[in-house]
């Protein structure tokens, strides 16, 4: 195979990096249209079918910080290629299953075995960015994540278009069973195109102990939590106590742990990666509130249908894709957190103002204002996530961002699901309206005064690499 130019990104890279960070986000988005034709064919309640998206999300917001941390330490190819070979085992019990009640349940397990193949292609690529800047001398990867980016915002949009094809074309079955190929195609390309070593990780001989007793720990608690969020109900607030108690013992444990999971100590004093974290969590609160939050009112509300509710939608994804094209290859990222909340807010209080004869113009409009801190927030939040992480735990930051991800998604299910009731109403609407504009203050209160951000991306080395990187990515 011809040697990765010294000068510049090795683009080859960036075939197995864009379908790893993509598999996560493509199965949110199929599942959705699938799961009515899964519970009239297996003859479930919609209860039961549920499982097959949260199985998906508990497997995922536990398994990005573990599998994040084994990149580290094994390297991307090992792990990259398990997770695809997982992943193409999920399509083959989705194809094999045989078409009864008792069915579901091997689906949800399908669903989780595919949740944790998926757990590594955002550490695999963020490492491998990391390790091409250490290898080329070319710090500021503003182009390449612009391309991360712009790949799963895309994969957002063409989604649930995706699994309507899928399902009409060869039934629900195909929702899940299309992960085969796209396994077998990480499998590939990983093979092909991951080094052995990136340099990043230990010799063999320095490897350090996973820290099993952090790992079971932090996994007890996302994992009440997240059940009890999911179920708020006063008959499981013992799932609560067992979150905190469980979290309150990890940090006791983690910080004497010798080579903790979760390094208790460095993120402590890391606040600005705190920060980012929680930037994560309150963009994913927003951007879920309106996904799902507005979608329902569109149609329940404004009497849409789900066809007409999704072109509404659109222009969030166009815009957020759009948006990162245009400014993705400039390496700051104080200024685009900035415009991004205030756009944020600024659709909250639009929500304020719509009603159930709200002109289509109206709400399009609105999309659009939401479509720029789509695209400018998550691209500047990845951005700054790198520049943050120790270069040897990459892999299991980017885990870890993407758990505060999941954990903003699922707060936002229980925020209008609360609001809405049995009914998706403008009054309930109006509600979610003040929420994002809540959350959206405090971003730009927690943004505004981070002077950490300032210096990410304004040096003259990072902005001369950039422009060296573009030249010879592009």
């Amino acid at each position: 195979m011809k040697q990765a130019p010294s000068d510049r990104f090795d683009r080859r890279l960036l075939a197995p990096m864009m379908l790893g960070a993509m598999l996560n986000p493509i199965n949110t988005a199929i599942i959705a249209v699938a799961l009515t034709p899964i519970g009239i064919a297996l003859g479930a309640p919609a209860s039961e079918v549920v499982w097959l998206v949260s199985g998906l999300y508990l497997a995922t917001a536990v398994g990005q910080p573990l599998v994040g941390r084994l990149v580290d330490i094994f390297g991307v190819r090992t792990l990259f290629l398990a997770g695809g070979g997982l992943v193409a085992i999920a399509g083959t019990i989705a194809l094999l299953a045989p078409e009864t009640h008792a069915s579901l349940w091997w689906l949800v397990a399908a669903r989780v075995i595919l949740g944790l193949g998926t757990c590594a292609g955002y550490p695999a690529a963020m490492h491998m960015m990391r390790a091409e800047a250490t290898r080329t001398g070319i710090e500021s990867p503003a182009s390449i994540l612009t391309i991360l980016t712009v790949t799963t915002q895309t994969v957002a949009v063409i989604g649930p278009t995706l699994g309507g094809l899928l399902v009409g074309s060869w039934g629900w079955r195909a929702t899940i069973a299309v992960n085969l190929p796209l396994g077998l195609a990480g499998v590939i390309l990983g093979w092909l195109y991951f080094p052995r070593r990136t340099g990043l990780e230990p010799a063999r001989s320095d490897r350090p102990r996973l820290d099993w007793p952090g790992v079971a720990l932090f996994a007890v608690s996302i994992l009440s939590l997240l059940v009890y969020l999911q179920n708020l109900s006063p008959s499981l607030i013992w799932m609560l106590a067992v979150a905190v108690i469980a979290g309150a013992v990890l940090v006791w444990w983690e910080l004497r742990a010798p080579e903790p999971f979760i390094d208790v100590r460095v993120l402590a004093g890391n606040g600005p990666l705190l920060l980012t974290y929680l930037r994560s969590l309150l963009t994913a609160t927003i951007s879920y509130v309106f996904v799902y939050g507005f979608t329902q009112w569109l149609e329940e509300g404004r009497d849409l249908s789900a066809t007409g509710a999704g072109l509404v939608l659109l222009p969030v994804f166009a815009g957020g894709i759009a948006v990162s094209i245009a400014f993705g290859r400039s390496p700051e990222v104080a200024w685009k957190l900035i415009l991004g909340s205030i756009a944020q807010l600024l659709a909250g209080v639009l929500v304020l103002f719509m009603t159930d004869g709200s002109p289509l113009w109206f709400l399009v409009i609105a999309m659009l204002v939401l479509g720029i801190p789509q695209g400018l927030n998550n691209l500047a939040i990845q951005t700054t996530l790198y520049h943050q992480a120790e270069p040897g735990r990459i892999g299991s930051s980017a885990g870890l961002l993407r758990t505060f991800m999941y954990l903003g998604a699922i707060l936002a299910s229980v925020i209008y699901g609360n609001v809405y009731g049995t009914h998706a109403t403008s009054s309930g609407l109006h509600i979610l309206g003040w929420v994002v504009v809540g959350v959206a203050i405090v971003f730009i209160a927690i943004t505004a005064f981070d002077r950490s951000l300032a210096g990410i991306g304004r040096t003259s080395a990072d902005a001369g690499s950039d422009r060296n990187e573009d030249s010879t990515v592009s």
